[in-house]
């Protein structure tokens, strides 16, 4: 294939891969846009081939949206380093790592990834995640080996004990639950789930097939368990929820109560008057 044809192939993992990054598709088209017009400049420059196209492709999408996510987020002084001139510059890195990561990790882990430096994020994610090894991620960091390890070890800490602050909130809790039922991970599910956890119902959902009532965490989360594929986040009132949608209209309401980052209690409800205050939530409208 030429290298129209391979762009095209991978245009749609590079697509999901800025758009879980950046959390915003119109932005993800851009910036994939942007990969491409790079690609048309390589490949009319000096000639010299790209041996491995698809990964180029991945770092300069990844890279692209490292720099707008550097533009919304003031970056801290102890992640910058002193150019040849003397003046305070970014250091370079790949943050594939936020796509995979997701993945692997779910909601909960992510909260306190975002609270890692950009260096310490990819350190700890190309080490701990994919097995890279330290020279690699220098390399990636423009730092050395025993820096990169540093870095590696700095976040490991950071993601094994989150500071006080850094507890969930509600919604990172209904998030993870509902990842969690989705991807079918029984043990977070327990995990999020208090030990005298229930499920109910009210009368109108009961009659479009819900169960009435679960009792004991374990038979919440089995019942839970792979299912709830088409849920949407949502705010009822002004709680985080998730509900099942019918053309575009709420059907069925997860109203979740959470207390002390733990689920006790989810309902569902199918009454009109609460579907009316449903509304869809995603990125920035979490909180």
């Amino acid at each position: 294939m030429d290298q129209t044809e391979i762009f095209e192939a991978e245009r749609p993992r590079l697509l999901r891969l800025a758009g879980r990054v950046l959390d915003d598709h119109a932005e993800a088209e851009d910036v994939v846009q942007q990969a491409w017009l790079r690609l048309d400049r390589a490949a009319s420059g000096d000639g010299t081939g790209i041996e491995n196209l698809p990964a180029w492709l991945t770092t300069v999408t990844t890279r692209l949206c490292l720099d707008r996510l550097r533009a919304r987020t003031p970056v801290p002084v102890e992640d910058l380093e002193l150019d040849a001139g003397g003046a305070w510059a970014r250091p370079a890195s790949d943050p594939a790592d936020d796509v995979a990561l997701a993945d692997m990790v779910g909601v909960a882990l992510q909260a306190v990834i975002d609270r890692l430096s950009p260096r310490e994020r990819v350190a700890f994610v190309l080490h701990d995640s994919f097995g890279f090894e330290f020279a690699t991620i220098a390399a990636v960091l423009d730092t050395t080996p025993a820096a990169a390890r540093k870095l590696a070890s700095r976040a490991r800490a950071k993601v094994a004990q989150p500071a006080t602050d850094d507890a969930l909130a509600d919604w990172e809790v209904v998030d993870a639950f509902m990842s969690a039922a989705r991807g079918g991970d029984l043990e977070r599910l327990l995990e999020l789930l208090a030990p005298d956890a229930v499920v109910g119902a009210d009368e109108a959902a009961i009659l479009v097939g819900t169960p009435a009532a679960i009792e004991g965490r374990d038979e919440v989360a089995a019942f839970f368990n792979g299912s709830a594929q088409a849920a949407l986040a949502v705010f009822v009132g002004d709680r985080p929820g998730s509900a099942w949608f019918h053309r575009g209209a709420a059907a069925v309401v997860f109203d979740f109560e959470v207390r002390d980052g733990h689920v006790r209690r989810i309902t569902f409800r199918a009454d009109p008057s609460v579907l009316a205050r449903v509304v869809r939530r995603d990125g920035a409208a979490r909180r």
